[in-house]
């Protein structure tokens, strides 16, 4: 069996080259450990994906806009909010969308790579459906 040297970095054409040079025993072992080690890539980036999404879907909104938001609710159900601050509501209000609607997207992506329905997938973590899902 060829093999190339250890200290060698090998271009894709060198590589070629040295595969062309297989029999088709050698060829074929070698083709599957190919195929083997790009099985290995995509399940080892999944899993860091999948690891990746759960932790952004669990991610909590930033503390400081939740507990303002919640004021700025508190005062407008009480009928004390003030032309500002019905301003920063509205921001607020956008911001808190904007995070929803990306934690929206993180979980139709897992849903997705799982190849399993929204629904049943926030039945396994255990959340809430979004309001406009």
């Amino acid at each position: 069996m060829l093999t190339l040297q250890p200290t060698t970095q090998p271009s894709y054409h060198r590589l070629l080259n040295t595969v062309e040079q297989l029999n088709s025993l050698e060829l074929q072992q070698f083709l599957l450990q190919v195929l083997v080690l790009q099985a290995q890539r995509q399940v080892s980036g999944g899993i860091y994906r999948e690891v990746e999404l759960l932790l952004k879907i669990h991610q909590d909104l930033p503390s400081g806009l939740q507990s303002r938001y919640q004021e700025l609710l508190t005062k407008r159900q009480a009928e004390t909010l003030t032309p500002t601050e019905y301003a920063e509501l509205l921001q607020c209000t956008e911001q808190v969308e904007q995070w929803e609607a990306q934690r929206v997207e993180y979980l139709t992506e897992l849903a997705r790579w799982r190849r399993i329905s929204l629904a049943q997938l926030l039945q396994e973590l255990n959340l809430p459906a979004p309001a406009y899902v």
